[in-house]
């Protein structure tokens, strides 16, 4: 698989199709699918690639089922379409996963509701599974009965359980590879990425753009890079980047919080489980099994203050977050104890001030708004529909190249070298195996994947994170990797310490409350 190389000299030396702005999700679909189109592509991430909204995902692929109750079909045909891409080009990364939902006989989570629900579902997808291999197939929805709801998911309430509801969606077994194997195969097609670069004005001749400076935060050092368009995918600063080159535009992205809590705690079941409280209004919540650990997610709030880069939320609604998770789930007994890492991250909501998603993208010419020609904007909503929103950018910047989007060159190298095996797939890095030498592995990343900093290799190229005590246990010695002096050490083993820590104010908070 090709390499992440970061050579800001070489890269500001050529002339490109178009400059992304932003390293999530977004901006990496728009370089893989400018791959395919022949497009010659710089992107611009100013801290590391997927470092915030991208990494705060639940993991979940969703296939759409959700979007039947609006009768938003639309919506529902693009998520079965990007599940089954997620499915077919990442086999070794997605797989599938089982969801189940019990049901009380209230409202619309009836048997024969959800029976009729899951049966339109599979007719409307009839073909989920074409191309697919058979160990990727999507089947067909399910309502059972009380006794095996309960062989499933032995803690379930089963005050009023009528039996449950299971479909099934994907699954992202490590988002942060993903991501990361999403850009090696754009940088094998012709794209250059560089991570740490901050795009702070942009370069015009009258009004029309010809590129950007760019300060590469690692050495200091400021960039010129040469293009006539320009495409804002940053994400929730999108609208900083836009008043800094342009102007506000309000409706590009208003912020709410949403959150994710990865738990110390056993899986429930071998399901992601869709439990609400038993109360008018219950939430949805998903608690899904990860590696041996619980994942539950998603919290979601109005936000109100101004965009930082790590949000999180109050103490007081994590408190109401672990509320509705006892009360879905009385033998759950889950708290802030538990806690292994909060994941949250900004989404766009319909107005400022409202928790209420919006259901479509943004995809913004300045030009229309009297901006310098080259410069545009997008706003996305899921992860699972990034790609497409990526199409629909690029065949607005360059209708010409529409026609020449031909469905090759996904053929990844998913095959898996030892050192995945053992590092990025595992948290196990103790080992008895003498033969096991995970330094080596470990210099192949940083050599191959741009890492510039220790949580950047920690985090978002392994999976170390996943057991903080250990991740910093053996810091000092992965350290010794980069032939960094004392001071940087210290620095580094600082900088991954605040990454990996729960907020000590939420942790106090809740002894508090654990003591009144």
């Amino acid at each position: 698989m090709s390499e992440i190389i970061s050579d800001p000299e070489k890269a500001s030396k050529e002339k490109y199709d178009f400059i992304i702005i932003g390293g999530g999700i977004y901006g990496v679909m728009l370089c893989l699918e400018a791959s395919r189109r022949g497009l010659r592509s710089l992107l611009l991430e100013r801290d590391d690639f997927g470092q915030h909204t991208s990494f705060n995902s639940l993991r979940i692929i969703h296939g759409g089922l959700r979007y039947l109750q609006g009768f938003d079909l639309h919506r529902f045909r693009e998520s079965v379409g990007e599940r089954k891409w997620f499915l077919k080009t990442f086999p070794h990364l997605v797989k599938t996963l089982p969801c189940l939902m019990p049901l009380y006989g209230n409202g619309l989570h009836r048997p024969f509701i959800l029976r009729t629900a899951l049966l339109i579902n599979d007719i409307l997808s009839y073909n989920r599974n074409r191309s697919l291999p058979e160990g990727l197939h999507i089947p067909n929805g399910q309502v059972f009965d009380t006794v095996k709801t309960k062989s499933i998911f032995p803690f379930v309430d089963q005050k009023g359980l009528k039996g449950a509801a299971v479909w099934h969606d994907a699954y992202m077994l490590d988002s942060q590879r993903l991501l990361i194997e999403i850009l090696r195969r754009a940088c094998g097609h012709g794209a250059t990425v560089l991570n740490y670069f901050e795009a702070y004005d942009l370069l015009k001749n009258q009004n029309e753009v010809v590129g950007v400076s760019a300060l590469d935060k690692e050495d200091n050092e400021t960039y010129e890079f040469k293009s006539c368009r320009v495409v804002n995918a940053s994400g929730p600063w999108c609208r900083d980047i836009g008043a800094r080159f342009h102007q506000d535009i309000p409706h590009l992205f208003n912020a709410s919080i949403a959150w994710n809590v990865l738990l110390d705690r056993e899986p429930l079941s071998d399901h992601a489980l869709a439990v609400a409280p038993r109360k008018p209004g219950g939430q949805i919540y998903f608690l899904v099994p990860w590696k041996g650990k619980l994942f539950a997610g998603t919290g979601h709030a109005p936000w109100l203050n101004k965009i930082t880069t790590t949000p999180m939320p109050s103490s007081n609604q994590l408190q109401e977050f672990f509320n509705d998770l006892n009360f879905a789930v009385p033998k759950l007994e889950a708290n802030l104890k538990n806690i292994i890492r909060i994941f949250s991250g900004f989404l766009p909501a319909r107005q400022s001030g409202s928790a209420d998603l919006t259901n479509r993208e943004v995809i913004l010419n300045h030009s229309d708004y009297g901006g310098p020609k080259g410069l545009y904007s997008i706003s996305g909503i899921k992860y699972t529909t990034a790609r497409l929103v990526a199409q629909k950018a690029l065949n607005r910047v360059f209708p010409q190249t529409r026609s020449h989007a031909k469905e090759t060159g996904y053929s990844f190298d998913i095959s898996q070298n030892d050192y995945r095996n053992r590092v990025l797939h595992s948290v196990n890095w103790r080992s008895s195996n003498e033969d096991i030498k995970p330094g080596d592995d470990l210099r192949s990343l940083m050599e191959e994947e741009s890492v510039q900093h220790l949580d950047d290799l920690m985090l978002r190229r392994t999976l170390l994170w996943a057991d903080p005590s250990m991740a910093l246990e053996i810091a000092p010695q992965i350290c010794s990797l980069f032939h960094w002096d004392e001071l940087r050490c210290k620095l580094e083993i600082k900088r991954l310490k605040e990454s990996l820590a729960v907020p000590r104010f939420e942790r106090q908070h809740w002894a508090e409350k654990e003591n009144e």
